[in-house]
C-alpha cells in the first residue's frame, strides 16, 4: 500500500474535481459578465406584443394577466409576473417571457432555450438543489484540501516558508482590496 503524502492527496483530489473545477471556473467567469452577455439562455423566437393595462398598474394581478394576455396565443401556462416601476415583466411556463412597458402596454415577448453546456455549466453554479449544495460544499472543503496540500508539497528554495507564503499573502491581498474598498 502507497504512503499518503501531500503529494498524493493534493494530486488525486485535483483529479477528482478537476472537471468540476473547469465547469465551475467557466461559468464563475461567464456569470461575471451577464450584464454583457448572458448564455444561461438564448431567444430563439420573438414578437412585439400589446396589453391594456388598468390605469392603476398595481392592480394587475395573476388573473387579471392570465386573461389579458389570451390573444398572444402562447401556448404556454401562464406562471407569474414582477411589476416594478417602469417594467413590467411576465413569465410563462417553459422559459416564455415577455417585457411590457405599462405605460405605454407594449413590448416583447420571447421565447427561450438554455444554451446547451454553457447554460448547463451555469446551471450547476446557480443550482439550489439540496443535494447539490451538499456535493458543492464537499467540492468546498476539497479546494481547501487541495490549496493546503499544495503549500505543503514543495521544500527548498522555493517551498512555501521561503518563497509561497509571499505569493499566498499576495492572493489573498487582491480579495480583501475588492472585499474591502470597492464593494
Amino acid at each position: 500500500m502507497k504512503k499518503i503524502t501531500n503529494r498524493n492527496l493534493h494530486r488525486d483530489f485535483a483529479y477528482f474535481y478537476v472537471g468540476l473545477l473547469i465547469a465551475f471556473s467557466f461559468s464563475g467567469i461567464i456569470l461575471n459578465h451577464r450584464r454583457d452577455w448572458y448564455p444561461m439562455d438564448y431567444t430563439y423566437e420573438s414578437k412585439q406584443v400589446n396589453i391594456i393595462l388598468p390605469e392603476d398598474v398595481t392592480a394587475v394581478d395573476d388573473v387579471y394577466l392570465k386573461e389579458a394576455t389570451l390573444d398572444w396565443k402562447v401556448e404556454n401556462e401562464f406562471d407569474s409576473f414582477r411589476l416594478n416601476d417602469n417594467s413590467l415583466r411576465i413569465h410563462f411556463k417553459d422559459n416564455v417571457i415577455a417585457d411590457i412597458d405599462p405605460s405605454t402596454g407594449s413590448g416583447v415577448l420571447e421565447y427561450k432555450k438554455r444554451t446547451p453546456l454553457i447554460g448547463d455549466t451555469m446551471f450547476l453554479h446557480k443550482s439550489t438543489n439540496k443535494a447539490w449544495i451538499w456535493y458543492s460544499d464537499i467540492f468546498g472543503a476539497g479546494m481547501i484540501l487541495i490549496a493546503i496540500t499544495g503549500m505543503l508539497i514543495p521544500l527548498g528554495k522555493n517551498g512555501f516558508k521561503t518563497r509561497g507564503w509571499k505569493l499566498a499573502l499576495a492572493g489573498l491581498i487582491f480579495p480583501l482590496i475588492f472585499l474591502f474598498l470597492l464593494a
